[in-house]
């Protein structure tokens, strides 16, 4: 198969079969995959790209947001999920999800960029009400130690499946009591290192306070504005203060008891994702982090890059064969270096990305049709989820980016 024609199979797949309406639900979705029920927050980006790569699919961006916005509880929590119905079969109240927190990509920051695309005012004010919401349903449920940064409770909180940086954690899923799953709110009792200052999801809401002061820019509210930019600034300070780490130039997270969980985790990736590092005022800070870290071909500059796991942290050895943030390159990372890698000044990595990724899944075509992860050294694909969304995605902005295929 060309790429061409692959990426023509692709865009059939796209709108025949992952394009529809949930069960229950009005307007038509993006679907993730067969294996993954409905959307995610964390996918939230996928239909956010999608509209970016071809407007003539804003509409599914806007029905994502309208979605998660529609399920917003009165108290500001967004769901974790919605299923469709017609492929689990559960009563309406149980499709939707609110054990943990995976945001995973700031939801108000991918709002930001939808009104961008509509310059709708309606829509602006729409999620900047919601945004506000969600900020403060996190600083009042995710920030029970006062230390000024977001927590982890339970491992499904940031996404990373079977990662060793959710070592210790009493709940590397979620929490449920006698079967039943607890809301993301709740603390599960007498866990060694939970409440985590957690990289990812501190990058995140700092992504949250940003968009929050932009809209409220374009809202014409400069005091609100003023007050967002202040409360991303302290939350930064914190970052540095807490979570980095300068003789290792690495971000980590941090135990309730104040040690550093000393992981070399794919969030190192998220304070460029969320542009908690400032190119001009961070630069020191940038260059040792790529220099050390992301360009260094023994942690993340593997053959096949991405890795979730810098490939030589102790905690790779024995790392899980499916479904592994700890080891294996995800789909998810690679879609999401579209968002920082070249705002960064990191293009000539950025294209051999892309070339390695165009290379791996049209050669594995006809053994596993762009699944969701493959091992950053031999570039085998497990047998994980075929027709992933964010990989999809990923392999035709790959080939617009290099080949100009529209």
């Amino acid at each position: 198969m060309t790429v061409e024609a692959i990426c023509k199979e692709i865009k059939e797949r796209l709108e025949k079969i992952h394009i529809g309406r949930f069960r229950g639900m009005e307007k038509p979705l993006l679907l993730i995959s067969n294996e993954y029920p409905g959307v995610w927050l964390e996918h939230v980006y996928d239909s956010v790209i999608y509209a970016e790569m071809d407007r003539t699919k804003l509409y599914l961006a806007e029905n994502t947001i309208n979605l998660f916005i529609d399920y917003q509880t009165k108290e500001g929590q967004l769901p974790c999920y919605v299923w469709n119905g017609d492929m689990r079969d559960l009563p309406p109240e149980e499709l939707i999800g609110y054990s943990q927190i995976q945001e995973c990509v700031s939801f108000p920051k991918l709002a930001l960029m939808v009104y961008e695309m509509n310059r709708d005012a309606s829509f602006l004010e729409r999620i900047y009400a919601s945004g506000v919401k969600w900020a403060n349903w996190l600083a009042k449920n995710r920030m029970t130690t006062g230390r000024g940064l977001i927590e982890m409770f339970v491992g499904y909180d940031t996404g990373h499946d079977n990662s060793s940086r959710l070592t210790g954690l009493s709940c590397r899923g979620n929490y449920s009591v006698d079967g039943v799953l607890q809301n993301a709110s709740v603390l599960p009792p007498d866990d060694e290192v939970a409440p985590i200052l957690a990289v990812d999801m501190n990058s995140n809401y700092y992504a949250t306070l940003t968009a929050l002061a932009a809209m409220a820019d374009e809202l014409k509210l400069p005091c609100e504005a003023d007050e967002w930019r202040a409360r991303a600034a302290a939350l930064k300070a914190k970052m540095l203060e807490l979570l980095y780490n300068e003789e290792d130039a690495f971000f980590y997270d941090v135990d309730k008891n104040g040690h550093q969980r000393k992981y070399k985790s794919s969030t190192i990736f998220h304070p460029f994702l969320e542009g908690v590092l400032d190119p001009e005022k961070d630069a020191k800070i940038i260059k040792e982090i790529y220099d050390r870290h992301i360009s260094n071909p023994e942690e993340f500059a593997t053959p096949y890059p991405y890795p979730s796991m810098a490939i030589n942290d102790p905690s790779c050895e024995g790392h899980d064969t499916f479904n592994c943030w700890g080891y294996y390159t995800q789909g998810l990372i690679a879609l999401r270096t579209t968002m920082w890698m070249e705002k960064y000044g990191f293009a000539k990595a950025y294209e051999y990305l892309c070339r390695t990724w165009i290379e791996v899944w049209t050669r594995h075509w006809d053994k596993l049709k762009l699944g969701q992860e493959l091992d950053p050294i031999t570039g085998e694909p497990t047998d994980c989820s075929e027709w992933y969304s964010a990989n999809m995605l990923f392999y035709l902005h790959a080939a617009r980016t290099l080949y100009g295929i529209n």
